[in-house]
């Protein structure tokens, strides 16, 4: 490269303090520059997106085209096949679901295959560590469990949810977990999904040229496709891996880039499957690996997530958390890394050159995720030790010969993680009473304004963290109670909104129940697979009743304030597709004022399901959802919080004598 060519380079990059709230990154993205090494945020910015295919006005699925449309006169032309905008802005739409539906199904089904290995005694590496959440799923999809050995329950399980991705006609069995009357829209519409396999399959086919060219038809599909994920797939992974590992419960836990120990072997796990990092777990602790360590000079083996696989282990164990997907690459820059191990989905290719600057093995361990440059040490889950112990060896060996200088940012942020909708039911109500009741309870007399989901990935196209931070610290602040998972919660947590005493962030209403309860304002469920949690504990509220008969009665919004994947837009869809209002930042593949995006922005909701909002503005994201909970809360008739009084025993006693 000339000095012309990188003075241009430099000159198109952003001033470090406009590219992410958190001072880790920064402190590495700094160094990354000093030290001549691109990341993401860099390449971000000397990469200019397409306008065109932003708006999803290019249609490329045959070779008479790529046909490009016009986005400021959508209407003026047409594909050479003939295909409107709404055509091909709904067939874009459906293949980012069906993609990323495939992502979360092709996981959970991995999940339940590892699952029946572990029933039928053919893998001794893993167990049933929850026999009581099993017990509790096979019965809330009508298996008889009473009187029945484990075993036998579990075989059973594993094959009904068989039907979750191998139906062909049918519902999926987690459709009787739906709220009955958003069941009977779904029936209305014909859109509740037979198996995850059929509906993408179909989702692909119909979106082939010359196939579906209704964009309303297209849709339906798209949500079938979508509810296959959220109630299907990503469910399956959810409840089986509580199974498998155990469900979480709340766990002080640390998170920031300063958890990576200068003195002792450090070794990172990023990715979605906890099958690897279970496994990775076992080894870190095991005696001969760890005298192997201090031998090799170091204090002891640390092991740090990062990404979704590391939401989930830290929401189960506790393992520290050194950063969101932006991070990725940062991290390998404090030259304190001296493995790290990656499985599937959001793995960047950049991270190979990154770990190559500054000494750092990078492992690829899953069949379907080989990066080209990486290592790949296959995971044989019948065998999963032979992988990972090969990892930690591999660590300490780098440990002792590191070369390069090391620098981790000292931030360190406590953080409390694990909140299952099982821990939810007991910490509102206790062994006994366990129920969402109080949470209902306190949203129809005004304390909490109303839930919000807050979730997703962060993008290096947008400030990192920003968006989050400041959508949910406008949100708590208006009592409303804000549930995470995946990236999202990594921002919030290095903001320091993952403990109790962040409740004095909240509104009054919000901050009496958090201090009562003995919670943070803002609660974090686990990875992105894990939004599963949140459908669960929208069904309960209905099911617990005076918040209506539907989730789309419920005052709930969701939004994903900084997506970047097309798992993204597939999650979006299955909580529209539920009933929920859900709002996207950055932004989004539509262009306004056409047909489709009437549909997805307006018309679905007047079908009685959820809409879509967008704004990249966190403010007014947060003033879009809340507006949307107080029309909940009026049409609900409790718009009109009852007054506060205390009652003392007197008055007690009066009402009883009434």
């Amino acid at each position: 490269m000339t000095d012309k060519e990188k003075k241009s380079i430099e000159s198109k990059l952003l001033d470090v303090s406009d590219v992410t709230i958190c001072e880790a990154t920064a402190q590495m993205l700094t160094k990354a520059r000093r030290d001549g090494v691109e990341i993401a945020f860099d390449r971000a910015a000397t990469m200019k997106a397409c306008p065109i295919g932003a708006d999803s006005a290019c249609c490329k699925h045959c070779s008479m085209g790529p046909c490009r449309l016009n986005s400021k006169d959508p209407y003026g032309k047409v594909g050479v096949c003939g295909a409107t905008i709404d055509t091909i802005m709904a067939r874009n739409f459906a293949r980012m679901v069906a993609a990323g539906s495939a992502c979360h199904t092709d996981h959970g089904m991995g999940m339940l295959e590892l699952f029946g290995e572990v029933v039928t005694g053919h893998n001794q590496d893993y167990s049933i560590k929850d026999p009581q959440k099993l017990i509790d799923v096979a019965a809330s999809i009508g298996l008889e469990t009473a009187g029945r050995e484990i075993k036998d329950i579990a075989i059973d399980l594993h094959h009904e949810l068989e039907k979750t991705y191998t139906q062909v006609n049918g519902e999926i069995p987690f459709a009787k977990r739906v709220p009955k009357k958003t069941l009977e829209t779904w029936r209305k519409h014909n859109i509740v999904p037979r198996g995850a396999m059929r509906e993408i399959m179909e989702m692909m086919g119909r979106t082939h040229m010359g196939e579906d060219q209704d964009y309303e038809n297209i849709v339906n599909q798209c949500s079938r496709t979508a509810l296959a994920d959220g109630w299907g797939g990503s469910m399956v992974s959810t409840e089986i891996s509580d199974i498998l590992y155990g469900t979480p419960v709340p766990v002080l836990t640390e998170v920031n880039m300063g958890v990576l120990k200068e003195n002792m072997v450090n070794v990172i796990i990023h990715g979605h499957e906890p099958n690897l990092f279970e496994s990775v777990l076992a080894s870190v602790n095991t005696p001969t690996l760890v005298e192997a360590a201090k031998a090799a000079g170091a204090d002891g083996i640390n092991l740090v997530g990062m990404c979704c696989s590391g939401a989930e282990m830290m929401s189960r164990h506790g393992i520290p958390h050194a950063g969101n997907f932006s991070s990725t690459e940062a991290v390998l820059v404090t030259g304190a890394v001296d493995a790290m191990g990656v499985d599937v989905q959001c793995i960047k290719q950049g991270l190979v050159k990154v770990a190559e600057c500054y000494g750092t093995p990078l492992f690829t361990t899953n069949p379907r995720c080989k990066i080209e440059g990486a290592q790949h040490i296959a995971l044989d889950e019948n065998d999963p030790r032979a992988c990972t112990d090969e990892i930690v060896i591999r660590a300490i060996s780098r440990f002792k010969n590191r070369k390069y200088p090391v620098e981790i940012p000292k931030l360190i942020n406590p953080s409390i993680h694990g909140f299952s909708y099982e821990y939810i039911n007991y910490m509102l109500g206790g062994s006994f009473r366990g129920s969402y009741t109080p949470l209902n309870d306190n949203i129809i007399n005004g304390r909490i304004r109303g839930v919000a989901g807050v979730v997703g990935c962060t993008n290096p196209r947008v400030k990192q963290d920003y968006v989050h931070v400041e959508l949910v610290k406008h949100l708590i602040k208006n009592d409303v109670l804000v549930l995470q998972t995946g990236c999202s919660q990594i921002a919030l947590a290095k903001a320091g909104l993952y403990t109790p005493e962040a409740a004095y962030l909240a509104g009054p209403g919000l901050r009496e129940v958090c201090e009562t309860v003995g919670m943070p304002p803002v609660l974090g469920l686990g990875s992105c697979v894990d939004n599963s949690r949140i459908l669960i504990a929208a069904s309960e509220m209905v099911k617990v009743g005076g918040l209506g008969e539907s989730i789309a009665d419920l005052p709930v919004a969701g939004a994903a304030p900084e997506w970047m994947s097309e798992k993204a837009i597939a999650i979006g869809q299955y909580f529209v597709a539920s009933g929920v209002y859900t709002v996207f930042g950055v932004t989004f593949p539509i262009i306004t004022d056409t047909k489709f995006h009437k549909l997805l922005f307006e018309g679905l909701e007047e079908r009685g399901f959820g809409k879509w909002g967008f704004t990249p503005d966190p403010i007014e994201m947060a003033n879009m959802m809340i507006a949307h909970i107080d029309k909940k809360r009026k049409a609900l008739g409790i718009d009109k919080a009852r007054e506060r009084t205390l009652i003392d025993m007197n008055d007690r006693r009066q009402i009883a004598a009434a």
